[in-house]
């Protein structure tokens, strides 16, 4: 554990940000160094609480309470050890993931916070600020030059490609190239990185941060192929049958789309589309974005992560307006009676671009799109309840409220989510199964119904965390491990270190 008393003496704290007239110049990353000793005092708020709910809560496992003490005792490079050896990307969680371990901290046990009074009050409040400690702790190993590559003793003489160069692919394809197998990565973009370059703006995170690692991951030895359009050249059945395995990695980034009359107008665009415009303009790929919003009255509808990174990015390119759109009602402040702790706590968030400005709507419901000479100029749309004015559950209890409102726009950016990953080619070619959701659908292995192909992250399990994509990279690269070798695989299981003490 850290201090036994720090949480009691010391109050969650996170790095400050640049100003948002400063921010919104530029793309560069909008949170300021940490104080190394402020990180320290952080880490020493994780309390001897007997059971780590935050270890279960984290996906991957990560061993949190030790590396929290570990840092709070100024043993760095020990913290580093810990944490790498179940995490691959530590510098991507550490900016990107929405952290479901500090969902799950006894210390974010606050009946202060809880709109029902559920849970025992605990004196200092908040969750120990598990994911700004990760982010220290690599960037203190980068620096210190801890993080080397580290290429497998041995070959196995055993070929593996992994389709995509997400998280999933990313995880995979290290942990393969660890147990000695030889790595190729097919990636149909430029460059590596899936929706981490292309789909998360730079002021979340710079790219240097993926090409930095991805030069360690060469170093070891792992192969990137870009522009490769897996399913044209090389088909799908001609890639398996080049390689002893293939791991499928591809996300679904299929986009659900709006249904309602003047969708087709000109000024409604997918969100991400917009967002990979505009990241290919901050690194070099083209000279100006597809679609800038300057000056223009925009409208995002969605209220997830994807809707946010567009209302910052329109704040970037200077637009007039940016209103973001939710369907559901607001959640509660705190949490509800049915989302007990340590559940992740479904309630009212306020993301960094939404401070930067902007209005926020709440359960309205798009009727149509008002379009004038091909042209969007305006979005009707009617404010809904749930069944009975209690909370809905999802949206399909949602019934209209009398009365329609009328918002001008310029700009419409459908950010409504993904329904899943393209998979007409991989079916088929390969004549993999899909499950009842539209994903690839695999057993317990990760396996699919085709000998040899695997898949992971969010072509398997829907669009989902960061943090979910890189748990399931590791876990399929363990199972296609063992697949090649015929024997029990030793690459580590979830939460587990290497058998030969990790780095």
């Amino acid at each position: 554990m850290g201090k036994p008393t720090g949480f009691l003496e010391w109050q969650r704290l996170l790095p400050k940000k640049r100003a948002i007239h400063e921010r919104t110049g530029d793309w560069k990353e909008l949170y300021l160094a940490a104080d190394p000793a402020e990180s320290q005092r952080q880490a020493g708020r994780c309390m001897d609480c007997g059971v780590p709910f935050c270890q279960q809560g984290c996906p991957l496992g990560n061993p949190i309470p030790d590396f929290n003490d570990l840092v709070h005792r100024d043993r760095w490079r020990d913290a580093h050890r810990r944490l790498a050896a179940t995490n691959n990307f530590p510098e991507f969680t550490g900016r990107l993931c929405p952290a479901p371990c500090e969902g799950a901290c006894v210390l974010a046990i606050d009946p202060g916070a809880n709109a029902a009074g559920v849970g025992t009050a605990v004196a200092g409040g908040e969750a120990v600020t598990i994911e700004e400690i990760e982010k220290e702790i690599i960037e203190h190993a980068f620096t210190h030059g801890w993080v080397t590559a580290e290429p497998p003793r041995a070959r196995t003489g055993r070929k593996v490609a992994v389709v995509g160069s997400g998280p999933a692919g990313l995880a995979a394809a290290q942990q393969l190239n660890r147990a000695g197998h030889s790595v190729i990565v097919y990636e149909s973009a430029a460059k590596p990185g899936g929706l981490l370059r292309y789909g998360i703006p730079d002021f979340k995170m710079e790219k240097w941060v993926i090409d930095r690692r991805l030069k360690l991951l060469e170093a070891e030895g792992i192969e990137f192929r870009c522009g490769v359009a897996v399913g044209t050249d090389p088909t799908w059945d001609r890639l398996r049958a080049e390689h002893d395995a293939v791991v499928i990695a591809i996300g679904a980034a299929r986009p659900r789309d709006l249904s309602v009359p003047g969708r087709d107008a000109d000024g409604v665009i997918v969100a991400m589309d917009y967002l990979t415009g505009q990241n290919q303009v901050v690194g070099g790929e083209r000279a100006t974005a597809p679609r800038n919003v300057r000056g223009h009255r925009v409208i995002v509808l969605g209220g997830g992560d994807t809707g946010s990174d567009c209302v910052g990015t329109a704040h970037r390119q200077g637009a007039a307006t940016v209103t973001q759109i939710e369907l559901m009602p607001a959640p509660p402040t705190g949490r509800a009676g049915d989302n007990p702790w340590p559940q992740w706590p479904m309630v009212f968030r306020t993301s960094t671009s939404q401070e930067e400005g902007g209005t926020r709507e709440f359960a309205l419901r798009t009727t149509h799109l008002e379009v004038q000479g091909g042209k969007l100029v305006a979005l009707h749309g009617v404010h809904v309840t749930g069944p009975d004015g209690k909370a809905p559950k999802h949206p399909g209890e949602l019934v209209d409220v009398a009365g329609e409102i009328t918002l001008p726009v310029d700009t419409l950016i459908l950010a409504l989510g993904f329904v899943g990953p393209d998979l007409g080619p991989i079916k088929q070619q390969l004549g993999v199964a899909i499950d009842g959701r539209g994903n690839i659908a695999v057993d317990g292995q990760y396996a699919t119904n085709v000998g040899g192909v695997y898949a992971a992250g969010d072509a398997k399990r829907g669009a989902s965390l960061i943090v979910w994509a890189i748990a399931e990279g590791r876990e399929a690269a363990r199972h296609v491990d063992a697949y090649l070798r015929g024997a029990p695989s030793w690459l580590p299981a979830r939460g587990q270190d290497l058998p030969f003490g990790g780095r």
